[in-house]
């Protein structure tokens, strides 16, 4: 079992296959996403990953996670996940920061995001009731709940009664969607179909649970090491200024 990757949706867009038929992408891009932490069997009696996305101010960020992000030697992130992992030969070392080419072409992946908040919604919105009737009697009512409990017996509204109240802000996971595109240069993936989440929001992206992985995924995953992404650029020699004669005309 691999790591997944935490990283940020950008919004959808449509590309056409083969047959030129119409599917709709989502795009994901990865902002970041770094390895900063490690959970392992002796210390924390389990092995996973724990990584971070997205840029924060230092300022903003507590004593305790600026400790950690320091020892791993990354900025401060804005999101971070943890990833259960099969063993500790599936840990990445820290730092190291996760491509695209993670996942490839064609393989179903889980993705885990916070559904978009949608307030106070009715019966029928929440819970897909079919409400009252256009007629025979019904008045001003036809959107509404209907009958939530019993008279004399047993007199009361039983608890978890579905009933109209917040709706959206939670956690949804949608299963074995298939990732139609991968652009490694950019660090983009792109979903076939709809993600959980707003725009601007972070989801997790791992391996299907319910789906073998595939021959050409990268084991233990596609990543960049610490001193890759950060590499400084070739210094340039400075040009030599030409040699000048130095003349003193007042001097005889």
């Amino acid at each position: 079992m691999r790591t997944g990757v935490i990283a940020k949706k950008l919004g959808m867009t449509r590309f056409f296959d083969e047959a030129g038929s119409h599917v709709p992408v989502t795009v994901l891009s990865l902002d970041g996403c770094q390895v900063t932490g490690h959970r392992t069997q002796d210390k924390d009696g389990y092995v996973a990953l724990q990584l971070g996305a997205g840029a924060k101010k230092a300022k903003n960020t507590n004593q305790a996670q600026r400790g950690q992000f320091g020892k791993a030697l990354v900025e401060p992130k804005r999101e971070v996940g943890e990833f259960r992992v099969s063993g500790e030969d599936m840990l990445i070392e820290l730092g190291a920061e996760l491509t695209a080419d993670h996942f490839v072409e064609g393989q179903k992946v889980d993705i885990q995001g916070t559904s978009i908040g949608k307030g106070f919604a009715g019966g029928m919105k929440r819970w897909n009731f079919g409400g009252l009737r256009a007629t025979h009697g019904v008045s001003l009512s036809h959107r509404s709940l209907g009958s939530t409990g019993n008279r004399q017996d047993p007199g009361k509204t039983f608890k978890n009664k579905k009933m109209g109240g917040h709706l959206g802000v939670e956690t949804v996971t949608t299963q074995n969607l298939t990732v139609f595109r991968i652009d490694a240069a950019r660090g983009l993936i792109m979903i076939k179909g709809a993600v959980p989440g707003p725009e601007g929001s972070y989801v997790k992206v791992s391996d299907a649970t319910k789906k073998a992985i595939p021959e050409g995924a990268p084991k233990p995953g596609g990543f960049k090491k610490a001193g890759e992404h950060a590499a400084a650029p070739a210094e340039t020699p400075a040009e030599e200024a030409p040699a000048t004669e130095a003349t003193n005309e007042g001097a005889e």
